[in-house]
């Protein structure tokens, strides 16, 4: 029997099983591990979303198939909140698709828009489905950089340049997952510049829109005049919300882009379950202080973190956005490489943090520290740092 698959057989070993694989068997033998590693909200949602959840699948009609590219007034809700928040319009019905989270979206957008051969930029370092997205869908990825700056420009304009096949969509993500980069609006109007002239669509991913410790709120590509016309973003109502398990997450902007994105999706799925819609209608219509505390929670866990790591020796980057740190290897561990130190770490200090080389060869020396776990215990992750490096 052939088990050569061609999809497969583009895919890497997931670089995360190693280090989940060996905290599992911890915590199985009764270990104690704080999890630092995936950014998994611990925060429950708001409870007048879970009230909404409650009441509409207590309908007897509200468990049949749902619509594919969501409810109108889920449409409806994303575009009132990219109209309050960015002050940009959108046209629910043609520029606003409902996604099961922005993970699948962005997967099945590649599936819409590649063929085998295409080439798409990503960057490197960054969050898997990124490149894998497209790998999937048969794509050759050409790495830029993911910190948006001089440098970024200048490598997308030789890849643009000496690319064979010319490339054909750049991916993007600020705040980026995992490096915790922002881009500012200057940044977004230089690249829609350069994305019409070279006529090269833009995926901008922007599941952090909400968590910026700074006094400037995240902007959006879209808000760039001129975006839509060549510009899809995807946002999540996972982060903002603590809705991660939830899985609806949103695509809007370009009518093409989202057209054949919905196209794909009417193969694929019924949309998500209609009582879960009707809830992400009641948090993004509802009372918005949720979101407040939400950014402030991770504020302090942020500051909390700097704080108690550097006092053990280890000093972390403080990061502007986001719910991560990224932060290099302790020099007495460099050698090890980011794959063998989380397994020290996890193994001596029970700290569980996710490997900088699972989001791109650029990542390797560095790990992902996810702000998932309450101060106290934080502090306490520091201790058992300080313990390794002490013992280092």
């Amino acid at each position: 029997m052939h088990t050569d698959f061609y999809r497969i057989e583009r895919l890497p070993p997931y670089v995360f099983a190693e280090v989940n694989g060996m905290r599992a068997k911890m915590r199985a033998e009764g270990r104690d591990v704080i999890d630092l590693g995936m950014g998994n909200p611990d925060s429950p949602p708001p409870a007048h979303v879970i009230a909404k959840l409650a009441e509409v699948a207590a309908k007897p009609d509200a468990h049949g198939y749902s619509a594919s590219k969501g409810i109108p007034g889920l449409r409806k809700a994303q575009a009132a909140y990219y109209q309050r928040r960015f002050g940009v319009e959108l046209d629910p019905e043609n520029e606003v698709i409902v996604t099961l989270g922005s993970k699948e979206g962005l997967a099945n957008l590649a599936q819409a828009i590649t063929a085998p051969g295409d080439v798409i930029l990503a960057p490197n370092p960054s969050y898997p489905i990124h490149s894998f997205g497209f790998i999937i869908a048969g794509a050759a990825i050409r790495s830029i950089p993911a910190a948006p700056g001089d440098d970024f420009f200048e490598r997308l304009r030789l890849a643009m340049r000496y690319t064979v096949p010319r490339p054909k969509a750049l991916v993007i993500g600020y705040p980026s997952n995992p490096t915790a980069y922002v881009a500012d609006q200057a940044f977004y109007e230089r690249l829609v510049a350069f994305a019409r002239e070279h006529e090269i669509w833009i995926i901008s991913d922007l599941a952090y829109a909400e968590i910026y410790f700074g006094d400037t709120p995240t902007p959006s590509i879209l808000s760039v005049e001129g975006a839509k016309e060549v510009a899809v973003e995807f946002t999540s109502m996972s982060k903002t919300y603590s809705m991660a398990g939830w899985r609806i997450g949103f695509a809007v902007g370009n009518r093409e882009l989202i057209a054949a994105l919905t196209r794909v999706k009417s193969y694929l799925d019924y949309g998500a379950f209609t009582p879960i819609q009707a809830a992400a209608v009641a948090a993004l219509n509802g009372p918005q202080d949720c979101i407040a505390e939400t950014r402030e929670l991770y504020r302090r866990r942020r500051d909390v973190l700097v704080e108690s790591f550097g006092r053990a020796g280890w000093d972390i980057p403080v990061p502007q956005a986001s719910m991560f740190a990224w932060a290099a290897i302790p020099e007495a561990f460099a050698k090890l490489g980011s794959m063998e130190f989380s397994k020290r770490l996890l193994a001596e200090a029970g700290v569980a943090v996710a490997p900088g080389v699972g989001f791109g060869e650029e990542g390797e020396g560095f790990v992902r520290i996810a702000l998932v776990e309450n101060e106290q215990r934080l502090r306490q992750a520091a201790r058992g740092v300080k313990k390794l490096l002490k013992g280092a």
